[in-house]
């Protein structure tokens, strides 16, 4: 799918509430026909297992799955695999080629936990979930929570790595949902605006935003993100039973004051720098929506805040 840029600059202008609705009801029709096609896999496994790259929406995705699974009569759970990650050690974490830490291998993640998990709760016994200190890059010693599942419950496990083989192979019987920002900006028939400059945006706004990282911080590490996603994550996507686009027609202009600023700081000598310089001068290609105009419950406010799920 693409975006045309004439249209989207002329209904900024003219009509910014109609593209943010229409956005959202194309965003809500996914959720809907994802909830949809879970509660007809239930009887085959109460496990779903969502996954996407950086900067997709997953966790705001996850949360509007359940909200449509509850008003069809299915309770459903969160579990985010990062809780799953391995205590970082010089022995055990694997390696970049370069000799770093490769924080986004699957093989960082307890998968052997994850796979005797996802067996016990399919067979309605309660696990105990671990959880996983960020700042320390350690397990902790107590679990987050327990959780065993009832009569039409299911639990949805988010997780980049969540459609990897070494999961969906011991689980085939699993729901399986891949989402990502999938669409380009195109003037004429030239693209303009990449889809993963999408998520790159939205990644860079969310990190200034509440995880008190620089732009040359996040920017400085999307070349390794992109590795990783290109190694370990898209090789995976078409094992879902559904996809869908979580890109939305008017979130450039909501973006696109913050994200200008941001990326004019670029610092020369960072990886992919001519890629990173190229976003600038294609942002200035938008126009602006305030925010204000974003409802609550938008997919965005993930990223830019003041919406009504907590995170």
């Amino acid at each position: 799918m693409a975006y045309d840029l004439a249209e989207l600059n002329f209904r900024t202008v003219a009509d910014p509430r109609g593209l943010i609705e229409e956005g959202d009801a194309k965003y809500r029709a996914n959720v809907e026909t994802a909830a949809e096609k879970i509660t007809e896999n239930i009887k085959q496994s109460p496990i779903v297992l969502l996954s996407g790259p950086s900067g997709s929406g997953k966790t705001t995705t996850a949360m509007k799955v359940s909200e449509a699974l509850e008003r069809r009569g299915v309770r459903s759970h969160y579990v985010g695999m990062d809780d799953y990650f391995n205590t970082v050690t010089p022995e055990t974490t694997p390696r970049t080629p370069e000799g770093d830490y490769d924080l986004e291998s699957p093989l960082c993640l307890d998968m052997e936990l994850l796979n005797d998990h996802f067996t016990r709760l399919a067979r309605g016994e309660r696990i105990h979930i671990p959880k996983y200190e960020f700042a320390r890059q350690m397990r902790a010693f107590e679990p987050s929570k327990s959780l065993k599942l009832g009569k039409d419950e299911i639990v949805i496990f988010e997780g980049i790595h969540a459609l990897n083989d070494m999961i969906t192979s011991r689980h085939p019987e699993a729901f399986k949902l891949y989402i990502s920002a999938r669409s380009d900006v195109t003037f004429g028939k030239k693209i303009v605006f990449k889809r993963t400059w999408f998520r790159l945006v939205r990644r860079l706004v969310r990190d200034y935003n509440f995880r008190g990282a620089s732009a040359q911080v996040t920017m400085s590490m999307w070349g390794n993100v992109r590795r990783g996603e290109i190694t370990y994550i898209s090789p995976f996507k078409d094992k879902a039973d559904f996809q869908f686009d979580s890109s939305l027609s008017y979130e450039l202009p909501v973006f696109n004051h913050t994200a200008t600023a941001l990326f004019q700081t670029v610092p020369e000598g960072i990886e992919r720098y001519d890629e990173l310089r190229a976003v600038l001068p294609a942002l200035q290609l938008f126009g602006d929506i305030d925010e204000s105009l974003v409802p609550p419950d938008s997919l965005i406010r993930e990223f830019i805040g003041g919406g009504s799920y907590e995170y």
